[in-house]
């Protein structure tokens, strides 16, 4: 069985955003083996007719598979031993889904609607994308599809997952074995979501948030509710322990003081706030940053010199070895719809790689985007682990290279992108489809090449570095 990924989601609502698109983001981290991910396009007539999971033997009613289903970006797992592992992507109707943020529970939900063992079946994170995104018309549409399947199938971990269309996004989590919640994002707002139950305040009687139909009920039948007034989801379901204070919750106060310097606080605190309000309009470049952060600036950074040994390993960063894959699905509404969905996408440990803003509109992607299971420096993924492990050496030498390389590399993106938005206007179907995949084909060699150059780079610099080595020449 695959090692449980612990991620980080940021969500960015249209008002929040510094060009009025949605912007949904996660990190798929996994654990003390290596994940190689992909990137695939899944056509219609590659969508699986008849499904059953990997892990839990979970067998899917063909008639849940009866709908006509849509073309579909995904990051999989490239070995697929363990399932697909869709993970994120964006349909053809530019819905987008990320799948999923593994989140804690308490053991009085438990002990009323537990978790399934694999053993009983259910669903989880290896088939949320699959079963859900090929399927759905509208953010809405997919927090409707996965509060059926989970009643109807159930579920054997705790998940969070969020979907967006051009206007709305939504963030729901799994509650129990068969039971959830979700709820609107403000547009004006934004979202850091780490390992934990997240949503707080929660109105039953607004449309704004919705769940499982029995679930006040639920809360009240069984005197759940520890508050006086009001229902916070977090402490009804969630946790609040010492591993959240050192793995959960100073992830998001790191990021909420970067997108808002006022909003103070401890690390440890446990109940930051879920919906929040940046002091300026978020970017792309300010996600990728969110992404890769270690602390910096304080005694935390593993790579930084204000901190002491032990409080380098306090708290679980958001930029770790164990960053995977990440993206950023994003809908524009500043572009026509052909080209609005971007796929921005990103493998191996954030602190070493950078951002690719691929078009969705596609049916087949670059070929270094194609991972192999195996080792294999053709392919950015593995070049990427690479770059990012001698990097880790010395953090203070090649950190600077790499910020050069990101900057470089997400500019060319950036005009490639620009060029290619008004070279396509007017054109439709299979004539622009070639060009957004020639388009991104140009943006993958773009960052293949300079990541080649980044490690030369490194290579130069780190001959001087090498502890192997005697200052008299012969």
């Amino acid at each position: 069985m695959k090692e449980q990924t612990e991620c980080t989601t940021i969500l960015v609502g249209k008002k929040a955003s510094i060009d009025g698109s949605t912007m949904i983001a996660r990190s798929e981290d996994g654990g003390r083996t290596i994940i190689p991910e992909s990137f695939k396009v899944v056509n219609p007539e590659q969508q699986p007719k008849h499904y059953q999971s990997v892990i839990s033997k979970q067998v899917i009613d063909d008639e849940d598979l009866a709908l006509t289903p849509l073309r579909y970006t995904s990051a999989p797992d490239a070995s697929g031993k363990n399932g697909i592992w869709a993970a994120a992507g964006i349909n053809a109707e530019n819905i987008a889904m990320t799948a999923t943020e593994t989140i804690t529970t308490n053991s009085r939900i438990q002990g009323i609607d537990p978790l399934l063992t694999t053993e009983e079946g259910g669903l989880g994170e290896e088939d949320f994308v699959t079963l859900t995104l090929p399927y759905i018309h509208s953010a809405r549409d997919g927090v409707k599809r996965v509060g059926y399947l989970l009643e109807k199938y159930g579920t054997y971990e705790m998940n969070g997952m969020a979907f967006s269309d051009k206007d709305e996004i939504w963030y729901l989590e799994t509650i129990g074995g068969h039971h959830w919640a979700a709820r609107l994002i403000p547009d004006d707002a934004y979202v850091i979501a780490p390992n934990r139950l997240n949503i707080d305040e929660f109105k039953f009687d607004d449309p704004d948030f919705v769940c499982s139909s029995d679930l006040k009920e639920l809360i009240e039948s069984y005197n759940l509710n520890p508050d006086f007034e009001g229902y916070n989801l977090r402490h009804i379901f969630g946790s609040s322990t010492i591993k959240d204070a050192h793995y959960n919750n100073p992830r998001a106060w790191y990021i909420h003081n970067f997108f808002n310097p006022e909003f103070g606080g401890k690390p440890s605190d446990q109940d930051q706030p879920f919906i929040c309000h940046a002091n300026r309009k978020i970017s792309l470049e300010d996600i990728k940053w969110a992404e890769s952060s270690h602390y910096q600036d304080t005694p935390y950074d593993a790579y930084g010199d204000q901190g002491t040994a032990e409080q380098k390993k306090t708290f679980r960063p958001i930029g770790i070895n164990r960053n995977f894959e990440t993206h950023v699905l994003q809908i524009r509404n500043n572009v026509p719809a052909e080209i609005a969905g971007v796929q921005w996408l990103a493998f191996g440990p954030n602190t070493f790689n950078t951002f690719v803003p691929f078009y969705t509109n596609i049916t087949t992607t670059p070929a270094s985007w194609q991972t192999t299971a195996k080792f294999d420096l053709t392919k950015i993924f593995w070049l990427n682990k690479l770059t990012a492990q001698l990097g880790d050496t010395n953090y203070r030498v090649y950190g600077e290279l790499e910020a050069d390389f990101e900057q470089k590399s997400l500019a060319a993106c950036h005009k490639i992108q620009h060029d290619t938005d008004l070279a396509v206007k007017g054109l439709t179907g299979k004539e622009l489809q070639n060009k957004l995949e020639c388009a991104n084909d140009k943006m993958a060699e773009v960052v293949y090449n300079n990541t080649v150059e980044l490690l030369g780079q490194m290579v130069d610099e780190g001959h001087g570095l090498m502890t192997l080595k005697y200052d008299l020449l012969d």
